[in-house]
């Protein structure tokens, strides 16, 4: 009888234990991270998590989610990773989490691995399993991106001009319009010709890339755009979002708002690496154009150092705007 008892114990422990881990669903850690105090709170969260969850879809589930988040702070290697990860898992998507595929995991695990300057990784995946894609857009970025890997690793202009005729060529092609606006992009950031950035405002106003143009979204500062040897400067505008927005009225409280803004930022960052030569390399590059570069080091919560590209204020207020008239992109900082 005692054996009979311990048994239905042990039964009813193991029930319970089994329905606790069933409970751990990719949307419940996904809503409980956004809950976190920052960013960097909310990627440890699901890390922890992670190991924790036996079900194979919401583990990828969960793996897309803490790329995003990765990708959004610029860690770009332990995206790169993850994505790779989410992509290694045969299983569906799970209700409430984003809907990704793994040929579009892999796309994305390459344009992490450029973004941080790995254009052989980047090419190891692009010469995976999903060059075999039926998907016409899934080859227009695989297109795309293998013209950015060879900008990623050109040193000099005369690099550059194969890919870009490449992606000149691209852009008279209907199966590449998926890309086309990105296409484009590259096009006017590496010549500086104002055809290429007038064609993202005519055919597509709406984009990030037209955002780009207009100055009101930055290109975050990373190895891929800031080593490509340009051979012109492509400018951005002063930005277009809050003046189209604003009533008369509010004008004048806005300009107010936004000097006061301003008067906090202490220094510009330009770059983020995780190596101390390339944030080197950045920082001699914007010293020779008269700019009183340097770099610091910092440890994150993970561990890992980075090195970041700095620009103090001035005392007239105009660091910024003649940043970005040089060709860097930046974003202040108190």
């Amino acid at each position: 009888m005692f054996n009979k008892k311990l048994l239905i114990c042990l039964l009813i422990s193991l029930f319970t234990l089994t329905s606790l881990f069933a409970q751990l669903k990719a949307k419940d850690i996904a809503d409980q991270a956004a809950k976190e105090d920052n960013v960097e709170a909310s990627i440890n969260y699901v890390k922890n998590q992670i190991p924790k969850v036996t079900d194979s879809a919401q583990k990828r589930a969960l793996y897309i989610f803490l790329a995003s988040l990765q990708e959004q702070m610029a860690y770009y290697q332990d995206a790169q990773k993850s994505y790779v990860s989410a992509a290694g898992i045969k299983a569906g998507d799970v209700e409430g989490m984003p809907k990704k595929s793994n040929e579009e995991m892999v796309l994305a695990a390459v344009r992490c691995a450029l973004s941080s300057g790995d254009y052989e990784s980047a090419n190891s995946y692009l010469n995976s399993s999903v060059r075999n894609s039926k998907s016409q857009e899934v080859q227009a970025y695989i297109k795309l991106y293998s013209q950015w890997s060879l900008l990623c690793r050109a040193e000099t202009s005369a690099d550059l001009q194969e890919p870009f005729l490449l992606l000149q060529t691209y852009t008279k092609l209907d199966n590449m319009i998926a890309v086309q606006p990105a296409i484009l992009l590259t096009l006017w950031y590496l010549s500086g010709e104002k055809s290429y950035s007038n064609e993202i405002l005519k055919k597509f106003p709406k984009s990030v890339e037209a955002a780009i143009v207009n100055g009101d979204v930055q290109l975050l500062p990373t190895p891929f755009w800031f080593f490509v040897p340009k051979s012109g400067e492509a400018e951005q505008g002063t930005g277009s979002y809050v003046t189209a927005s604003l009533p008369e009225e509010s004008k004048s409280s806005a300009k107010k708002e936004n000097s006061d803004s301003n008067e906090k930022i202490s220094k510009y960052q330009l770059g983020l690496f995780r190596t101390q030569a390339n944030a080197d390399a950045l920082a001699e590059e914007v010293k020779a154009k008269g700019f009183d570069a340097y770099v610091i080091s910092e440890v994150r919560p993970s561990g890992t150092t980075y090195y970041i590209v700095l620009v103090n204020e001035d005392s007239k207020g105009n660091i910024a705007d003649r940043l970005r008239s040089s060709g860097y992109d930046c974003y202040g900082l108190e």
